[in-house]
């Protein structure tokens, strides 16, 4: 993995990855692209995504064609915090990693099980899910900060 800072400012990668943020999946269709926002985990060097053949169209699209890319921007208005993580990479599909699911989750809806809404229970137990893992080419991490 090439990791690209080509201008001034520099923070961790890894302090923007490991924040429950969104990240926009760019893939390719017979079409044209397409985007679509996930939730994610940033372990083992790979973006982890779930998805779900019967209801997500990414999966799909990324058997047809793994190449893709990821947006993740941390904003924060108030500080004038803009950071961008921009990843090229390969998409392969793995089977579903229920622990892996649990962990990715819980980043965004916290630790307490109890307290999620049932949709997300109920999704670890879907049997159509699947583990998107991205690999990536190339990371851009980019600060463009300004001042408030």
């Amino acid at each position: 993995m090439r990791i690209i800072r080509d201008r001034p400012g520099s923070f961790e990668l890894e302090e923007v990855l490991r924040r429950p943020l969104f990240a926009h999946l760019a893939t390719l269709s017979d079409d044209g692209p397409r985007d679509s926002p996930v939730w994610f985990l940033w372990e083992d060097e790979a973006i982890w995504i779930i998805g779900d053949d019967a209801a997500d169209s990414f999966p799909a699209r990324l058997r047809g064609h793994p190449s893709c890319a990821l947006g993740i921007v941390q904003f924060e208005r108030g500080i004038g915090l803009v950071r961008h993580v921009g990843i090229r990479g390969t998409a392969s599909m793995e089977p579903f990693d229920r622990a892996l699911a649990i962990r990715l989750l819980s980043r965004y809806l916290g630790g307490d099980r109890s307290k999620w809404d049932p949709r997300f229970l109920r999704s670890l137990e879907t049997s159509t899910n699947v583990l998107v893992r991205v690999t990536p080419k190339t990371v851009v991490a980019r600060d463009v900060s300004y001042e408030c």
